[in-house]
């Protein structure tokens, strides 16, 4: 197998797919492979390599090397900068080629997702922090707060070589997210695929090497999490592990961090967000937040709002009104096909998923109101909606990640924080009201690393992105994640040497 493919995607793109590990500035074949499977027809595209432990290690040495031998820490700030924005940009030329390949590998609508959203975030993302890249500096205290004759000054410094671990649902994004300001802080990195979707995330290597990095800066490896994962999250010269995946691996990256070198850890997982509509609200567009907060990407989401709560009085009226507005609203197809707003699930192992959750909560009582699963090639299904559920329902507690919902109704505010709050995911909340005291009040109260007050799924390159309890330690994006790839080191002077 060689190192590169030429893959037509179905919209008719013709892609140097690289199949290779990208270990210092170079593509490497190894002894494993992995098939990555189309889920719109459930057929292969192609294999990349797959790492095994002695492949992490040359790729966590190469990061080392690049970190000791000053190559990237040396340049300034805005000599950083400067490689980045050069990212930025070669992402936003090759923005269709790469949102074409990232839709054939996930199945996400090609149009509506991966082109006008993906691959548009991942563009500002570089941009962002390439700004800031030259804007990062320490702090001054001097004698009037320390005492006569004494000085200190804070350096925030790079942490050393870093292990950036992302997940399926959005490879070539959450890339972005960290690499851009592991770099832009002047570390060097590791960057694990994942095995179900690698194909985009591969494509960096390439852009790395037009962008003109040096070499060791960025490492691209492919491999199962088990083995290539378990080890990179292991590895005692890896100082800091960002992941994004399922609470369940990302305790055991937690676990192996702890274990090896207690490196820094920031984990993005996963989440069962509440859903709160008042009876005040505006019911039109709470449908419309109510759909998209649930089904977009196919609810493989990890804010995802898929408990909904409706609150009495229009309980009736709001189911109703949903079932018919995702009905209007849904067009399941190939994700190249134009309108399409919900493509195929990842994987036959995603489909089995919900197929299984959806039986269950059938065997639990729930009233399934909408939704079946398509016969024939791909794993196709429509939004699965269920109403007159009960919080103790197996659907209304785990994390189906697809487009399920559940629906609930709750009689007051005290109700039903305390319900929503009733669980052991904090990632995200939404709420739907007129009252905008309430709204506050209800926002102060819910546990969740991020609260939509009338809108849903909100998310921003400026803003913190993270959860509390068990979907993770950390926050992404703004100049928080800054924070997170730098430690400061604080450096005391003495004047007094002649006193």
């Amino acid at each position: 197998m060689s190192l590169f493919e030429k893959i037509t995607t179905p919209n008719g793109k013709v892609i140097e797919q690289p199949l290779g590990l990208f270990i210092n500035n170079e593509w490497v074949k190894t002894d494993s492979t992995i098939d990555t499977i189309d889920p719109s027809t459930g057929k292969k595209i192609t294999a990349v390599y797959a790492a095994s432990e002695k492949d992490i290690d040359a790729a966590v040495a190469a990061a080392v090397e690049a970190f000791e031998n000053e190559s990237w820490t040396s340049l300034t700030g805005s000599e950083r900068g400067d490689y980045i924005f050069k990212i930025a940009e070669i992402i936003k030329r090759d923005a269709e080629l790469l949102a074409s390949i990232e839709s054939y590998d996930n199945g996400k609508p090609y149009e509506a997702e991966a082109l006008a959203g993906d691959l548009v975030e991942a563009y500002e993302v570089f941009k962002y922090y390439a700004g800031f890249a030259d804007k990062i500096h320490g702090q001054f205290i001097g004698a009037e707060i320390l005492g006569k004759n004494k000085m200190c000054f804070t350096d925030p410094t790079p942490l050393g070589a870093v292990a950036s671990i992302i997940p399926w649902n959005f490879p070539f994004m959450m890339m972005a997210w960290k690499i851009a300001p592991a770099l832009a802080t002047g570390n060097t990195v590791v960057l694990k695929t994942s095995e179900i979707t690698p194909l985009s995330a591969l494509h960096l290597g390439k852009i790395v090497l037009e962008a003109g990095l040096p070499k060791g800066v960025v490492n691209i490896v492919s491999g199962y999490g088990k083995d290539a994962g378990h080890h990179l999250a292991s590895h005692p010269d890896i100082s800091k592990v960002a992941f994004t995946g399922s609470t369940a691996t990302g305790q055991k990256i937690m676990e192996a961090a702890a274990r090896s070198n207690l490196k820094n850890v920031t984990l993005e997982c996963g989440g069962k967000s509440p859903y709160i509509v008042f009876a005040d609200s505006d019911l039109d567009k709470a449908l419309e937040w109510g759909f998209s907060g649930i089904f977009y990407n196919k609810g493989e989401v990890c804010t995802s709002t898929s408990r909904f709560f409706i609150e009495e009085p229009i309980y009736d009226e709001f189911v109703e009104k949903f079932v018919k507005f995702t009905k209007e609203n849904s067009k399941v197809s190939h994700p190249f096909e134009k309108g399409c707003t919900i493509g195929p699930l990842v994987s036959s192992l995603q489909y089995e998923k919900v197929k299984k959750y959806v039986e269950i909560g059938k065997k639990e009582g729930a009233k399934l109101l909408s939704g079946k699963f398509h016969e024939g090639d791909g794993y196709f299904c429509d939004p699965f909606i269920f109403a007159d559920c009960t919080d103790d329902m197996t659907i209304c507690k785990e994390e189906i990640f697809g487009p399920v919902v559940s629906i609930t109704k709750f009689k007051d505010a005290a109700e039903v924080i305390r319900r929503a709050n009733n669980t052991t995911y904090g990632l995200a909340a939404a709420l739907f009201t007129n009252n905008i005291t309430r709204a506050h009040k209800v926002a102060n109260k819910l546990q969740a690393g991020m609260v939509f007050i009338n809108s849903n799924g909100d998310s921003d390159i400026h803003v913190p992105f993270g959860g509390v309890k068990m979907s993770g330690i950390g926050r992404e994006l703004g100049t928080y994640a800054l924070e997170l790839y730098t430690t400061h080191k604080a450096i005391h002077v003495n004047l007094a040497l002649d006193d």
